[in-house]
């Protein structure tokens, strides 16, 4: 496999991983309040991550602690906190997942002048191409019957904390591996859940079958599988790039939402998805390079200016 072929296939693994943390939302809060699912989500991550980082040989020094702790707050405490906190008070998982895909006009915004990350017209058309998918795809699911209308900025604040954690992360380079990173920020993660369950008094899970289904799907799922996807093919393809594929996200959360729930797609979902997809095309396609050897345009004026030098 050529490495467009993997990065291609790690990125498409990542949207429908991604997205079924949605789903898993869904799932958990219907057994349980978000913080005691959150909580049990990050200590059982947390204790299989621990010990296979120590076995792979993993180094987890004071100074990578310093690095991905704060990283860890606010790509998955913070982002998730607020995201499925909306979902369980009522807020509809395709209305998070599209203000969760704002993200990538915050994140192109901020990659210029903090990352250097050039963003060309192309990406910014792609962008905004994205955005309108997204909100042709999720415009059905914007309501808010029997929703508190404060519950609507949860996703947003954790929007603008994933976004800030995605450039931090790629500022910070790669001094330590995926393995690394995904193990120090899910720990630390699983610690500041477990305490705000505990201040809560919601740290003792249910005895609903349900909920314990709904925990392993989101760790296997969207954390270990989309959290650990999102840090390598950030790595791999940038901050600008990783972001855009949550554009697609949205359209596929609602496909998981009409296999699991029966949920029917409105009339604007296959428009939409179309939309999206040809906006995250525009962001991720790369320039032909020019055929070596071929003299540019401006090449063949200054040969042409030569020979009239020469011969006037």
């Amino acid at each position: 496999m050529t490495r467009t072929q993997s990065d291609a296939a790690a990125s498409a693994a990542l949207v429908v991983l991604w997205s079924a943390g949605f789903i898993g939302a869904v799932l958990g809060t219907r057994a349980a309040p978000a913080d005691t699912l959150l909580a049990w989500r990050f200590v059982i991550a947390a204790a299989i991550l621990v010990p296979v980082a120590a076995a792979r040989g993993a180094r987890l020094r004071l100074s990578s602690l310093r690095r991905q702790a704060p990283l860890g707050l606010l790509s998955q405490f913070a982002y998730l906190g607020c995201t499925v906190t909306a979902v369980g008070l009522g807020v509809p998982a395709g209305t998070t997942a599209l203000i969760a895909a704002l993200q990538p006009l915050v994140v192109a915004g901020l990659a210029g002048p903090v990352l250097g990350e050039h963003v060309t017209g192309r990406q910014r058309v792609g962008l905004l191409a994205g955005l309108g998918g997204v909100a042709l795809v999720v415009g059905g699911d914007l309501h808010s019957d029997g929703v508190a209308w404060w519950a609507f900025l949860l996703p947003v604040a954790g929007m603008f904390a994933m976004a800030a954690g995605t450039v931090l992360t790629r500022r910070a380079g790669t001094h330590e591996t995926p393995l690394e990173s995904l193990t120090i920020q899910t720990a630390t993660t699983a610690v500041l859940f477990t305490l705000v369950a505990l201040v809560d008094g919601r740290l003792a899970p249910p005895a609903d079958p349900m909920f314990w289904g709904a925990v392993a799907w989101v760790v296997v799922l969207p954390t270990f599988g989309g959290f650990g996807l999102y840090l390598y093919v950030l790595r791999r393809q940038g901050a600008t790039r990783v972001s855009s594929l949550l554009y697609l996200t949205p359209p596929t959360t609602m496909i998981w939402a009409y296999l699991m729930f029966g949920q029917i797609p409105g009339l604007l979902a296959v428009p939409g998805i179309a939309l999206a997809a040809a906006g995250v095309w525009l962001v991720l396609r790369t320039p032909r390079a020019r055929t070596v050897g071929a003299p540019s345009h401006d090449g063949r004026r200054e040969r042409a200016r030569r020979l009239l030098a020469r011969h006037p």
